[in-house]
């Protein structure tokens, strides 16, 4: 049914489909960019689509602040979150639900800050009120990081409400939206959220390497008096340099001007559409791995990505070295305690409706292939037939 769809074998050196949580899917307009030459980011052709990327790119964040970029992974954002707004021996609370919240632990830690942590099971989201009996012993806190989704394990946190609390104190919220960004409700402006990261493998449909970073007035106040040593991640050299059409240091034209294409597809597509296009997916794809007999293993799961928990007897490591030796699929594993216990597949990028029908009936394959046999497997593939095609960009 699908064998024109990907060329399979490893031994010819062919791409596997990506279904993993990041890296995504690139749009063919996206990789077109990426073969044009290179062109000096001191330039007047650059500057006209660096600006058009400043200006567009508020849009996806939901709010009128301005959005800046940084060469770098989404760690790189988080970092420059942390040393922007915050001085030596701040307080701050860090919701850790995953992998990735740990990461904020760390980087607090490396940077003397006194870190207050909130431990939550893996697989659930964070609750309110625990966040407010926090507050309520340490009054000191200065910030809340926390993720908007969990990538580890697929978890959608409530940011809304967390947000709505923190803006009545003298706290701001950092939010690792890398996960979410473009492709979840996620409201800068209206939520009050202070600071709010993204990454450019993602929602964003781009290689790694570019990530995107906005500040609240209220956390504009923080930048103002924060004490922090900065320098690669200095916002204020970033915003005076912006202002110029410029970057602060060397602009990777590539990606930014791939960026700018992205920004065209997400627009045309509409910023509060392209969010119900990934919902669409996650809908049906955890409506596909229950017809596999898997269960969706976050408590509240994020539209982004999808973490299946496995039967006792299926090793995940093998789920996946299967799907992309076998069947030219590459999907997420588990993390930590969670390796070889969950699967993780996900929702962003360039992925259609082929894609999905694809994956599952590979999955279906596979988990059979390892003991692992559903009876009369009869999958609804009525529920993508909304799923439209990714517009093409104008030329």
């Amino acid at each position: 049914m699908f064998k024109n769809l990907f060329k399979i074998s490893h031994k010819t050196n062919t791409v596997p489909l990506l279904m993993t949580p990041g890296p995504v899917l690139v749009p063919d307009d996206i990789m077109e960019v990426f073969g044009r030459p290179i062109i000096h980011h001191r330039t007047e052709g650059f500057e006209i689509d660096l600006k058009y990327v400043l200006e567009k790119l508020p849009q996806v964040f939901k709010t009128k602040q301005q959005a800046f970029l940084h060469t770098s992974t989404g760690s790189g954002a988080m970092e420059s979150a942390i040393v922007n707004t915050l001085s030596p021996d701040d307080t701050i609370l860090t919701i850790v639900n995953g992998k990735f919240g740990e990461r904020w632990t760390e980087m607090s830690k490396a940077f003397g800050l006194k870190v207050i942590e909130y431990n939550v099971e893996w697989g659930k989201s964070f609750e309110i009120q625990k966040v407010k009996d926090y507050f309520s012993k340490h009054p000191e806190i200065k910030a809340v990081a926390c993720q908007a989704c969990e990538t580890s394990t697929g978890a959608l946190n409530p940011i809304h409400e967390l947000c709505t609390f923190v803006s009545q104190t003298q706290a701001i919220t950092i939010v690792d939206a890398i996960t979410a960004l473009g492709a979840t409700r996620l409201d800068m402006d209206a939520w009050n959220i202070d600071v709010v990261l993204g990454g450019s493998q993602k929602a964003f449909m781009l290689p790694t390497g570019l990530s995107m970073i906005s500040f609240s007035e209220k956390a504009w106040r923080f930048i103002e008096t924060s004490k922090l040593p900065k320098y690669y991640w200095d916002i204020r050299k970033e915003k005076k340099t912006n202002q110029k059409n410029q970057t602060y240091f060397s602009s990777p034209v590539s990606i930014i001007r791939a960026l700018k294409t992205s920004l065209d597809i997400i627009l045309e597509v509409g910023v509060d559409a392209f969010v119900e296009r990934h919902e669409l997916i996650a809908h049906a794809v955890r409506e596909y791995g229950k017809d596999l007999g898997l269960e969706v293993f976050a408590q509240t799961p994020s539209p982004t990505i999808t973490a299946f928990k496995l039967p006792p007897n299926i090793n995940g490591e093998k789920v996946q070295f299967i799907m992309e030796h076998t069947h030219g699929i590459t999907i997420g594993g588990g993390q930590e305690h969670l390796k070889g216990k969950i699967i993780r597949i996900g929702h962003m990028g360039a992925i259609e409706r082929d894609h999905i029908m694809l994956t599952f009936e590979k999955l279906q394959n596979t988990l059979a292939e390892l003991g692992h046999q559903k009876q009369n497997v009869n999958h609804n593939w009525n529920l993508i037939e909304k799923l439209k095609p990714l517009p093409k960009v104008k030329k």
